[in-house]
This record gives C-alpha cells, sequence and structure tokens, in this order.
C-alpha cells in the first residue's frame, strides 16, 4: 500500500494545474459573471490536451488510464471552478461511462469516442417532479416496438439540459414494480417530440446549464438502448463512479478556499502582525487541512479499489458513498472556516470564496443528498437495503 503517486501521475497533476491556473481562471470568471456553459472551442483544447476520457479506454479515444487519474485532473480543473472542470467530470465519471460499460457495441463505438474528442457532451437525465431519492418512483416510460423505443414523461434537474447533445434517460421499460422496470435509453438533443424547459437558476452551479426536460413520444432506434428493464442495479454502479467525481468536486473546492485562506492569512495584518500568529487562526487551518486530507483519501481509496476489481472499474457503493458523504459536508465545514477567516473579503463578489460556498453547498444535494448517503453506508454495513416505504 503507497500513498504516494507515481511519476508518471506527478507529471499529468502538473500538466492539468499549469493549464487549468494559466488559462482557465479568467475563463471561468466569465462563465461564473454570465452563467452560460463552457464554449465549444475549449472542451475541443481539453480533448487535445489528453483531458477528456482520461480513463476510457485508447481504442475509444480516452488515454486508458485508471480511475484515480481521471480525479487527479478533474480536482486541478475544479480548483479554478466546477464550470470549467464539468466537461472533464461528463467524460471521466458521467453518464457516458454507463454507455462504454453496458451498452451494445455499436451505440459505444458511435458515443464515446465522440465525448473524448470534445465533439459531444452527453448528460444524465434521472430526477422527476416526483422521484429524486426516490428515484425508482420516476415515471417516464419507454416502449419497445419493431425496432424503435418511444419515450414519454418528464426529466427535472438534469445538469447540461437543454444544452448537452445527448442523455442517458432513467425510465421504465416494463410493468414491473420499481427497480425491475427500469432501464436507460440514449436520447439525442435532435430527436423529434423532444424539448426542454426554461432554465433554471440556481444559488450556484453557475455555467453549469439546467432545465426540464419532455419526451412527448420521443421516437429513437431501439439500438439505443443501453441497459433494459431490470438494469438498475447496472446504472447505479456507474453512478457509483459519479458519485467519486462529486466528491472531488467537492475536494477541489474545500482546497482551494484553504489555499486562498492561507496566502490572505500571511498577507493580512491586524494588530500590528500578520494573522497567521494568531493561534486561533492556526487552529482553523490546521482543521481544514485535516478534512481536505482525510477527504482526498478516502477518494482516491474508492478509486484505487475499483480500478483494482477484475473485470469492474467501478467503485464500491460502500466505498463510493463514504467519499461522497464525507466530502460533501466537509466542503460546507471549509469553505465556511474559510469565509470566516477572510472576513468581509470572503464575503465580497469580488473574490472566489462566496462562489465557492455556493457551490460547494450543492454537491451535496446533487448525485444523491448527504442523507441518502448515509443510508446507502449503513446498508453496505448490514449487508442488506432498507425499505423506506414502510
Amino acid at each position: 500500500m503507497d500513498f504516494r503517486l507515481t511519476d508518471d501521475q506527478r507529471q499529468l497533476q502538473e500538466a492539468a494545474r499549469a493549464f487549468a491556473q494559466g488559462e482557465m481562471r479568467a475563463v471561468a470568471r466569465e462563465l461564473e459573471q454570465e452563467d452560460k456553459a463552457l464554449p465549444a472551442e475549449y472542451v475541443k483544447r481539453y480533448a487535445e490536451m489528453g483531458f477528456l476520457g482520461v480513463n476510457v479506454a485508447e481504442n475509444l479515444g480516452g488515454l486508458g488510464l485508471g480511475n484515480l487519474e481521471a480525479l487527479i485532473v478533474l480536482e486541478e480543473f475544479a480548483k479554478v471552478s466546477p464550470a470549467v472542470a464539468f466537461p472533464i467530470f461528463e467524460s471521466s465519471v458521467g453518464p457516458v461511462r454507463a454507455v462504454e460499460h453496458f451498452a451494445n457495441a455499436d451505440l459505444v463505438k458511435r458515443i464515446v469516442p465522440k465525448v473524448c474528442a470534445g465533439e459531444m457532451v452527453v448528460a444524465v437525465a434521472m430526477s422527476e417532479p416526483e422521484a429524486g431519492s426516490a428515484l425508482t418512483d420516476l415515471k417516464t416510460r419507454a416502449e419497445i416496438k419493431d425496432g424503435r423505443i418511444v419515450i414519454n414523461g418528464q426529466k427535472r434537474w438534469c445538469s447540461g439540459g437543454g444544452h448537452a447533445d445527448a442523455y442517458v434517460v432513467y425510465c421504465r421499460l416494463s410493468d414491473a414494480p420499481g427497480a425491475k422496470g427500469i432501464g436507460a435509453v440514449l436520447v439525442e438533443k435532435d430527436a423529434k417530440g423532444l424539448s426542454f424547459g426554461a432554465r433554471e437558476r440556481l444559488m450556484g452551479f453557475r455555467g453549469v446549464p439546467s432545465a426540464d426536460i419532455f419526451f412527448d413520444n420521443v421516437d429513437v432506434p431501439e439500438g439505443n438502448l443501453i441497459v433494459p428493464a431490470g438494469g438498475f442495479k447496472q446504472l447505479m454502479e456507474a453512478f457509483d463512479l459519479e458519485r467519486c467525481g462529486n466528491a472531488t468536486m467537492c475536494l477541489a473546492i474545500a482546497q482551494s478556499a484553504l489555499d486562498e485562506a492561507l496566502a490572505y492569512v500571511q498577507e493580512r495584518r491586524q494588530f500590528g502582525k500578520p494573522l497567521v500568529e494568531f493561534q486561533a487562526v492556526q487552529l482553523k487551518l490546521a482543521e481544514m487541512a485535516l478534512r481536505c486530507e482525510a477527504s482526498r483519501l478516502l477518494i482516491w481509496r474508492a478509486a484505487q479499489n475499483a480500478t483494482d476489481n477484475v473485470g469492474g472499474g467501478l467503485p464500491s457503493i460502500l466505498d463510493s458513498s463514504l467519499a461522497k458523504c464525507f466530502a460533501n459536508e466537509m466542503v460546507r465545514d471549509v469553505v465556511g472556516a474559510a469565509m470566516q477567516v477572510m472576513g468581509a473579503y470572503g464575503y465580497s463578489k469580488e473574490f472566489d470564496m462566496e462562489r465557492r460556498m455556493r457551490d460547494g453547498w450543492g454537491w451535496g444535494i446533487a448525485g444523491g443528498a448527504i442523507d441518502i448517503q448515509k443510508v446507502n453506508i449503513a446498508s453496505a454495513l448490514v449487508g442488506r437495503r432498507f425499505d423506506q416505504r414502510r
């Protein structure tokens, strides 16, 4: 067991850091101010630099590296902002990985290389007005007939909604109750009958578009089926990797908050000396560092354990839920402490700290709320699922 990065991993980390810090900071501020998605030309540059699909197989356009390497790259970009990191998130830990792992070979070859080349963005459409944490209550229905799939329903809280080029749509593919009837279908943006609601205006996540999605007899080829009815467990296995990405977004936000606070307290003077000379400030810095390091270790353990799984490459629900839950709570504490240390400067929109507070809070809601992760952890500990409906 070695907790040090290899030389190759450090070089990848340094390359990602140099690019993100050197070229994306001004872009991140623009995305935040205008609440617009990262322009396509930057996504193409990410692809050219090898930052998309880091952990996707080389024959599909990725680098063929592991989950750990993908999360290392994601962290460096997310330190600048989640908005500039989001295409990396989607390509390495997002729904396209469900396509790669579970879809038929033709669909995989048609979709995954385009994502790695920066030519396509794939988002996930899971939640509905009455199905969020209770995801198996979803009502969006798909019927397979004569080689076609017809979909009707509505999705909500879709990050990338209205912006992405295609969607992994969780839907009910049979009359079987609960999870047994659920599978997933890929729906491309230009599909007839697909429409979008108004752009969501959220507290944070500016630069990551979100909108309701409406399916009115949307018709796609049967080959767009990713998993059939009964494939919900497979979808959740892929989603466990996305939880590690969610946790990494939190870690990056917290680490960047600590970095800025650390620089600030060594420059800012009060009562005739730098703030860092006060013991109360020293204790805050130590507590923030403790939380960041603990979070990083949980995330990296989940990623490495998944890489070690023979034929899998997807983390366990226990590892991913532990990493996500801790990171979701950690980022709120760390950014809050950093904001307090910086005082009015931390609260000002002229600096990034208040944006970190808004973004950091959202990741504990997205991708499975904090309390749901705790239920997952308890379920894994006792070896059975808990029926919340009883």
